[in-house]
């Protein structure tokens, strides 16, 4: 079978491309701003790519055309689909209906968090030589990739997916993962986002309680008992097996990020401990939850602890990119202000508080949908206030990012150029400073110019 991929290049997209590739399909895609990482990991994978989205890709005269979310009606080639009456299918639904089905769904879902867990997930199974297949939002630095259909063992039963609550295509504004139909789930927290979207959390606890309804009796869902709105999602009905966490007497997972510590409790009895790479409560309660998921699937708790020990992280995770001059680089996707909060409390848990503690430079690009609304504006300042400097990127922006943060005083730098923002920073950086980016887009490859003007 020949399919067209529209929107190949984004994370969720190239996964199925590299899949439906794997299973033996001719896999064509076409993308705008068509550029590495993704592009090569695809043409390495032997897939055309064309750049745009020209009606002459009709000519290609695939079986089926693939369409990703973020193609909208007025898109070209969409268009002419349409007129044409030819066929075509949304991502999740063609990947339900061509790797899904018949295997043991493990799926990650929350506001934050999916990617770590489910690569967590994906490294605790493989370590354990259960050989899963999976489709991450991100690149899991155990795997180097971010698909595959399974590992040396190749009728392994087990896919690991990144459960995305975002809406599925232009014609299905289902969240994706309703698609998914997993056997094993976790909820790990949900808060609102996506308000490009959703009208509000009320809305997207809605489609939570959906995915909660595919789950059977035999299953298993892992949720977060520490948050209200996973309450009021279980409360409007569950049949499946709970296994809850941060629940007084219940299982817990506690740390010391300075030591890279982690123990697991169930109450006050100790279960197991191990030692990490990883640092923050968000990172513990992630590797909690992945813990009990792969319990489900046969793995013991002393064999997952031992997995998490060579857990080495998602690309774009707190990722040092660099250490110049004394200086370190890192780059992490947190764009939500309780992911930018929580990010910035695990780095400072990790270098130490205190007036001799090195510090923390934090550089933002408020860049996701939800961002660009304004919608989180407020909680900004907030998020940022373990930070010792404050540096955003302000332009593109429908409010005023100065003024949102102006509750931070002077330790707040707003700048609307880009190389200005660089030269600012790199004017105030000195030894032992810990310069943190965050962003959910490459961000003007400010990484490589914060280093390269810091050797200069």
């Amino acid at each position: 079978m020949h399919i067209h991929i529209l929107g190949i290049c984004g994370t969720f997209m190239g996964g199925i491309a590299q899949l439906a590739r794997a299973t033996g399909h001719r896999v064509t895609g076409c993308d705008t701003g068509v550029y590495p990482p993704m592009s090569t990991q695809l043409e390495a994978a032997g897939i055309e790519l064309v750049e745009g989205y020209g009606v002459e890709q009709i000519a290609f005269n695939p079986d089926t055309f693939v369409v990703g979310n973020a193609i909208s009606r007025g898109n070209p080639l969409l268009e002419e689909i349409l007129d044409r009456a030819l066929p075509y299918i949304s991502g999740p639904q063609w990947l339900a209906d061509n790797v899904l089905q018949g295997r043991w769904v493990l799926a990650v879902a929350g506001t934050h968090g999916k990617t770590t867990t489910s690569a967590m997930l994906a490294w605790i199974l493989e370590d354990a030589g259960l050989s899963p297949g999976f489709l991450i939002g991100g690149v899991p630095m155990n795997f180097g990739v971010s698909a595959r259909l399974s590992g040396e063992t190749s009728d392994s039963p087990f896919f690991v997916i990144e459960a995305d609550e975002y809406d599925t295509a232009f014609c299905d504004k289902r969240s994706k993962f309703i698609h998914y139909r997993p056997r094993t789930a976790i909820l790990n927290n949900l808060e609102f986002d996506h308000a490009d979207i959703f009208a509000d959390l009320a809305a997207i606890e809605t489609q939570f309680h959906h995915l909660v309804r595919t789950l059977p009796r035999n299953g298993l869902l892992v949720t977060n008992a520490a948050e209200a709105s996973l309450d009021r999602v279980l409360a409007r009905g569950c049949w499946t097996e709970l296994e809850r966490f941060n629940e007084a007497g219940g299982w817990r997972i506690e740390g010391d990020d300075a030591a890279g510590s982690l123990r697991l409790l169930r109450g006050e009895d100790e279960i197991g401990k191990t030692q990490w790479a990883l640092n923050g409560e968000h990172n513990r309660a992630n590797a909690l939850a992945a813990l009990l998921a792969a319990r489900h699937v046969g793995v013991p708790f002393d064999k997952g602890l031992e997995a998490l020990s060579r857990f080495e992280n998602v690309k774009r995770r707190m990722e040092l990119r660099g250490t110049v001059r004394g200086v370190s680089v890192y780059d992490d996707f947190a764009h939500h202000p309780t992911a930018i909060a929580t990010t910035v409390a695990g780095l400072r848990r990790k270098i130490g508080a205190g007036v001799d503690a090195p510090r923390i430079l934090a550089v933002l690009e408020p860049r996701s949908n939800t961002m660009k609304l304004g919608v989180m504006k407020a909680q900004l300042p907030a998020s940022l206030a373990e930070a010792d400097l404050v540096f955003c990127y302000g332009a593109n922006l429908g409010w005023d990012a100065a003024e949102a943060l102006a509750p931070l005083g002077d330790k707040a730098v707003v700048a609307d150029d880009l190389d200005d923002l660089v030269k600012r920073i790199v004017a105030t950086a000195q030894a032992g400073d810990q310069i943190l980016v965050m962003s959910n887009g490459g961000f003007g490859g400010i990484h490589g110019k914060l280093l390269a003007a810091l050797a200069g």
